[in-house]
This record gives structure tokens, sequence and C-alpha cells, in this order.
């Protein structure tokens, strides 16, 4: 039987699937005749770490110690690797204390040491270790600022890793002399190293200049300690060429393009022709959410640019800026602004998502609608547009029952986006029903 939803869910179960760490990163590992017969330690932040952390155990038999931290939730279990869990986005006091044991434990490394450092998204938030004379509230103050002003993910991490004593090339030049390995798990458009957690173990060209800048575009209010090592020079990052990175190797584990295959592959064995529109769309939500119902329209009504029936995919982030009271969450705010772009069209449905499992501030990884959702909103006296108005996407999907909840599936390859357009009265109809189920399965 014909199930756009179940083909929809089944894309980004199959998107995930394809992101585990234990997957994607036995690959990425040295092979032990490259190392000196040093200490192997492994270090690591990220919603995927701990996972990426366990994957590093199983395949790794010779003597390694470490420690990880993740988001609440996100841990799995180790016998040689420490894991340790704390706040995201907003950071806490368990993410500094692990932020500074982690340097710690990179202090007075040899030349023959290797460092394994897994970093994936969300690590930014969690190694909050302030700048001397920045306090946690300080840092957390600016987190929260910027989550809501509207600038990119890269916007962010350049003021993030200005204001950080972990972040833009410092835990590697911590780790000097010793050889390291970062072993990355990509959420950020265009796969930079740099923006993924704020790159720790990356040089950095950007500047203290950069960050001020980006502050006062967003109306961003600094706490004056913030502003003055800004200001002096004293946040500056680890530039490139610096002598302690070159021993500093990257390699990536994960995409969102990989995993945006791995969802095109699903939609093809069930018949449909699959378009990646590309892995790293940005800007705000509720504008890209517009831009992606006329092409989805200008296909159902006109075949072109491409011919249903279809499955439209694109990954990226969005930002979106928090104007009214509800929380936010790019997913769910680009999938409330498509929804009524499209005007209840009877052959287009979609799903978007968080492939972390969290929109937002919200444990929830998005949401799907299709051709009644606005007549049931409207049925049970709710107002699209008011809710996208007041950034209240949640809320809504939420009253419509149709918010996707996956619980923590420990990776992160960014945002889903599929919009299924189906054929139209008198052309074949693909079975979807044959196609084949993914390896990852959690909770709706």
């Amino acid at each position: 039987m014909h199930s756009p939803d179940a083909l929809l869910r089944r894309m980004f179960d199959a998107m995930v699937a394809s992101a585990q760490p234990e997957r994607c990163v036995a690959a990425q590992l040295p092979a032990p005749d490259t190392l000196r017969g040093g200490r192997v330690i492994v270090i690591g932040a990220g919603k995927a770490s701990a996972a990426m952390a366990q994957a590093v155990e199983s395949r790794w038999n010779g003597p390694l110690t470490g420690l990880v931290v993740t988001r609440h939730g996100y841990a799995a279990p180790c016998a040689r690797i420490e894991i340790v869990e704390a706040a995201h986005p907003v950071p806490d006091e368990a993410g500094l204390r692990a932020a500074r044991r982690m340097l710690d434990l990179v202090s007075g490394l040899r030349p023959e040491d290797t460092v394994l450092c897994l970093i994936s998204g969300g690590g930014s938030a969690l190694l909050p270790l302030p700048l001397d004379g920045l306090t946690l509230r300080d840092k957390q103050a600016v987190n929260r600022a910027l989550l809501a002003s509207g600038a990119t993910i890269s916007e962010m991490n350049c003021v993030r890793r200005h204001l950080s004593a972990i972040k833009g090339g410092r835990l590697a030049a911590a780790c000097h002399p010793a050889r390291v390995i970062t072993l990355l798990m990509s959420d950020v458009p265009g796969d930079r190293p740099l923006d993924i957690a704020s790159g720790p173990t990356c040089a950095d060209p950007t500047t203290c200049a950069d960050a001020l800048d980006i502050a006062q575009r967003y109306g961003i209010a600094l706490p004056e300690a913030a502003l003055d090592a800004l200001r002096s020079g004293r946040a500056e990052s680890v530039k490139p060429g610096d002598p302690r990175l070159a021993r500093a190797e990257i390699r990536m584990a994960a995409t969102p393009q990989m995993a945006l295959e791995a969802a095109a592959a699903v939609a093809r064995q069930a018949g449909y022709d699959a378009h990646i529109l590309g892995d790293a769309l940005e800007g705000e939500a509720r504008d890209v959410g517009k831009v992606l119902a006329g092409i989805a329209l200008q296909a159902a009504e006109r075949e072109q640019p491409f011919r249903p029936p279809c499955v439209l995919l694109s990954g990226g982030e969005t930002t979106v800026t928090v104007r009214g009271q509800g929380s936010g969450g790019r997913n769910v705010e680009c999938l409330l602004s498509l929804t009524l772009a499209l005007r209840g069209h009877p052959r287009i449905h979609a799903l978007m998502a968080d492939t972390d499992g969290v929109d937002g501030a919200e444990d929830i990884a998005g949401a799907r609608i299709g051709p009644q959702t606005l007549a049931r909103a409207w049925a049970l006296g709710i107002k699209p547009a008011q809710a996208l108005a007041d950034n209240d996407g949640h809320g809504f999907f939420k009253a419509l029952g149709a918010s996707i909840v996956t619980g923590a599936t420990r990776t992160n390859v960014n945002d889903f986006r599929a919009i299924l357009i189906d054929a139209k009265p008198g052309d074949p109809w693909p079975d979807v029903a044959q196609a084949p189920a993914p390896a990852f399965t959690q909770r709706t």
C-alpha cells in the first residue's frame, strides 16, 4: 500500500543509520604499525563522541585511556575511556570540569605518544572552558544570545572559539609534541573542520576583530571581560603555521552528503527519483521553507526541474531568529513555513528533522506534514501563521501529533529535509511498501 509518510521515515532512519559511529569510525583509525609505541590517549566531545569512543574501543587491541564528554542521555558504555555527560546547547559546570580535566590529560605528552580526538556536532557547548578572566556564566550568556541571534553556525563558532581556552586549535596545541589524529563527524555546511565543535584541534584564520564584528552585527551584548579580551587581542586563537599543530591531522568519518546518499538510495529502491538539492543549505529557516515549497510546487505542477514521482532531499543548517514566545527549532520552523506555502497541495508530503534527535532546545527531532496538515490545524482552532510568527513550530506539530521523536541517536550529520512529490493521477505509482527498512530503529 502506498504510504508516503512511512517512506519518508524510512529515509530519515537510513540517514541516521548510515552515520552511526560503528559503521564509519573504524576505517579512519590509524594502523598500529604507524604508531611509535608511545601512549594512546582518546579525547573528544560531541553528541556522537561517546558512540565514537565505543567504536574505537571495540576495534583497538592495544592499551588506551581517555576522556570524552557528550550530551546528557547520549552516553555509551566504555571500559577504558571515561564518558562524561554535560548540558547542551547551553553549557554547564559538568562540561567545564570535563574540559579542564581533558587539558590536564594531554599535558606533558612526548613525541612518541598519539592522541585520538573524536569530535562531532555539539562539542562546542560541551567543552565550555572560558578564557582566563571570563566565567562560565559569561559563556552561558554569550551562547544564549548567539542561539537566538540568527547568526550562522560559522559566525557563532567564530565568537565561541575566541572566548575559549580549549577551542580554535588550543586543544591540539596543548597536546604538542604528540601526534594528534582528529576524527570528525560533520554537522556543518561545507564540512569545515574549524566549524565542527569550534575547531579545538584546527588552526583558526579568523581574528578577534572578526568576532567583535559578528557580535556588533547581531546586536549581541558581550560581557565586559569578553570585550576586553577581544579588543586587547588576548583572545586570539591558534593560527595557521603554528609549529604546535605541525603533527595534527584531520580525518572525516561521516558527512551530511554521505548520509543524504543513503536516504536517496531508499527512495530509489522504492521507485522514486531522488534529487539531492544540496548538503549545505543555510539561511533563515522560514525563508528556506518558502524556497523549497516553490521548487516542490514547480515540480508537482510543471514537472520542472524534476518529474514526479520524486523526492527532493537537502541538508545543512538553517537559522532561527527567535522573536516570539516559542522555543524555535530550525527544522520545525522550516517545515511550518513550507506547509503554509504549499497550501495543502494534494500530492506533496514532507519530513524535516535533525539527525541528532534534537531540534533546537527540544528533545524532538522534527516533524512531518501531508496534504491535510493545514486543514487539520484549522479544524482544531490552531492558527499556523500565528505559530510561525511566534517561532512555535514545536507547539504546532505537537498539537497535531506530527512530531518526530527518536531519543538519543548518538550521531549528528545535521539536518534532514525530504519533500515527497507523488505522481499525477493516471501516472504509474511506485511500490513504496517494498522499500527496505534501515538498521536504525528508535521510538516514534
